[in-house]
């Protein structure tokens, strides 16, 4: 069952974050930005990676959380703001509810963080 909730949650992230940054074309955007988006997109793409390789729907939901707040993390999406494409923090509140369907609980890491 928790390989089943990490699929959720990776697959979830790949639909809403993932994919419509790797999908941009970059004739839709002015020249000026064309290199800033192919730098968020490489960016994407090892986030995409890493978010994969995670071995459960926990290691997932805390490495969602930390990205949400990390400086390297928060850089990219300014620049994906910028551009106008979706970040994680757009996600945050339908992952949240996701997270918590699959058996995730939030709230401080000293309680247990699957729910009975």
């Amino acid at each position: 069952m928790p390989d089943k909730a990490r699929e959720k949650l990776v697959d979830f992230l790949e639909r809403k974050a993932f994919r419509p940054v790797l999908d941009a074309d970059a004739d839709s955007y002015p020249q000026s930005k064309r290199d800033r988006l192919k730098d968020v997109q490489e960016a994407t793409r090892a986030e995409q990676e890493r978010f994969r390789k995670y071995g459960s729907a926990q290691e997932v939901y805390r490495m969602f959380k930390d990205d949400l707040s990390s400086e390297p993390a928060r850089k990219i999406h300014r620049e994906l703001r910028d551009l106008g494409l979706p970040t994680l923090n757009d996600c945050k509140g339908e992952f949240e509810r996701l997270a918590e369907e699959v058996g995730l609980r939030h709230g401080p890491q000293s309680r247990s963080s699957l729910s009975d």
